[in-house]
């Protein structure tokens, strides 16, 4: 299988006070390069809350870290050194590495609360649109403020 790298630089040239949508694409086209562990869902519990669940089974809360930084969300996963000399396995498939895991989060979206259950953790996120950039409506009233100053 031939894998096929875009090169996006030569666009970056035009997007003069734009340069976020520069980088948001430049991020798209590594995100494939990610590690697949830990396996990870992203679900959509309403309208505006969000919940990633994140198999992380053999860690305990005190070896995970989440971070919530501008628009990125990383979660961390260190695991102690066990000797493990005296083990003998005949197959190894429960993965106990340490691994860093980035989300790309949408503009004014926070984390809310996380929380381990069954070697899952949960993760809530909620979108907050400030009040200032909320659609409103406008009324419509029967002559212009600008006409009534005419005079």
């Amino acid at each position: 299988m031939r894998t096929i790298t875009k090169d996006f630089s030569p666009l970056y040239r035009s997007f003069i006070g734009a340069e976020h949508l520069a980088q948001l694409m430049d991020k798209a086209s590594r995100a494939d390069k990610q590690p697949a562990y830990p396996p990870y869902n992203i679900e959509s519990i309403a309208e505006d809350k969000y919940r990633i669940t994140m198999a992380v089974a053999g860690f305990v809360d005190a070896e995970l870290d989440i971070e919530s930084k501008e628009n990125s969300l990383i979660v961390t996963g260190t695991k102690a050194a066990k000797d493990e000399a005296d083990k003998n396995f005949l197959y190894q498939g429960i993965a106990e590495r340490n691994f860093e895991r980035k989300f790309q989060l949408g503009d004014h979206v926070k984390v809310v609360s996380a929380h381990m259950e069954n070697g899952l953790l949960h993760i809530d996120l909620v979108r907050e649109i400030p009040e200032a950039l909320k659609p409103r409506k406008i009324a419509i009233n029967g002559k212009s403020l600008l006409e009534g100053n005419a005079n």
